[in-house]
């Protein structure tokens, strides 16, 4: 499990970082029923929260960016909301929720713990050469989207409404990459995207298929991290899988698998793209793995786009 890291750099002009220290004195301070656990930081290339392990079966998110304590205990429960509803509709294994911590230990924000599963991420272990993989991806996807939204539409907020309403975060993508990527050709990319319409009502989706929050087993996927995000959103977005973790002919298969017109796939490619933007860029120094990551997803999307 690799969807977060313990930090030696940082990545976020309002970031704070837990020490082992803390760690370990908040869990056997509020959890006592865990304090005979080997608890221990994990390093990985996740950028929202450092995951500290306790014991072999759990793990303790802890929020990078500094937000009020009820703020940030709000965001908690309802990530902890989506993921307890993503464990029951998601054909493959996923954190579920387990406690809420509070502040203390001189660290200032609620904190959270779940289970942990085991499984090598995509970012380690690649599988974008697997058709069989692919094929797990579109399962995956496939049963978000028949899940029932239960009336719910997209809140608003991050990826998954209006293409258009990123416009201003694309323009100072493309002002902090001068130097970085082939900024005139992607400019021209995504004004060309960006005028896509929508073709469906929103559906369940994931909202953060990206390598780190996949964990892959002998080549096939195990298991799906990070469902804090699990809510209604545009069909397409979930299509960002198909550039950030497959090759071109895995890529066909996950389309296949889900009968995407032109229309969906290329606002996949859409959201792919405003993804990988803002990552090359912002994570170059502090993130080098998270930057390659972006630097990969765009160079599939511009081979693809011809």
């Amino acid at each position: 499990m690799a969807d977060e890291r313990a930090h030696d750099v940082t990545m976020h002009d309002d970031q704070v970082d837990v020490t082992a220290e803390q760690a370990a004195t908040l869990v056997h301070e509020q959890f006592p029923q865990w304090s005979g656990m080997d608890i221990r930081p994990l390093r990985s290339t996740g950028t929202v929260n450092t995951i500290v392990r306790i014991g072999d079966g759990l793990a303790a998110r802890f929020p990078l960016r500094l937000a009020d304590a009820d703020t940030t205990r709000s965001a908690l429960e309802r990530e902890a909301c989506a993921s307890a509803e993503l464990t029951q509709i998601s054909p493959f294994p996923t954190p579920e929720p387990v406690a809420l911590g509070e502040p203390g230990a001189g660290y200032p924000m609620p904190w959270s713990v779940q289970t942990w599963l085991p499984g090598i991420a995509a970012t380690d272990a690649d599988p974008s050469g697997a058709e069989v993989f692919a094929e797990d991806l579109a399962t995956f996807i496939a049963a978000l989207r028949g899940a029932d939204t239960r009336g719910r539409r997209f809140s608003g907020q991050g990826r998954g409404g209006d293409l258009t309403h990123h416009d201003a975060w694309m323009d100072k993508c493309f002002q902090e990459s001068e130097g970085l990527l082939d900024v005139p050709r992607l400019r021209r990319l995504w004004n060309r995207l960006r005028r896509l319409a929508r073709n469906g009502a929103d559906v369940m989706s994931h909202g953060d298929l990206i390598p780190g929050n996949v964990l892959v087993s002998a080549g096939r996927l195990s298991g799906v991290l990070d469902g804090g995000g699990f809510g209604p959103a545009d069909p397409a977005l979930d299509l960002v899988s198909a550039w950030h973790l497959l090759r071109p002919g895995p890529r066909e298969v996950l389309r296949r698998s889900l009968a995407c017109d032109g229309l969906e796939w290329e606002r996949g490619m859409a959201w792919a793209l405003m993804q990988a933007m803002g990552a090359v860029w912002y994570y170059v120094d502090s993130n080098p793995a998270m930057s390659a990551m972006g630097r990969r997803t765009l160079d599939r999307i511009l081979a693809s786009a011809g």
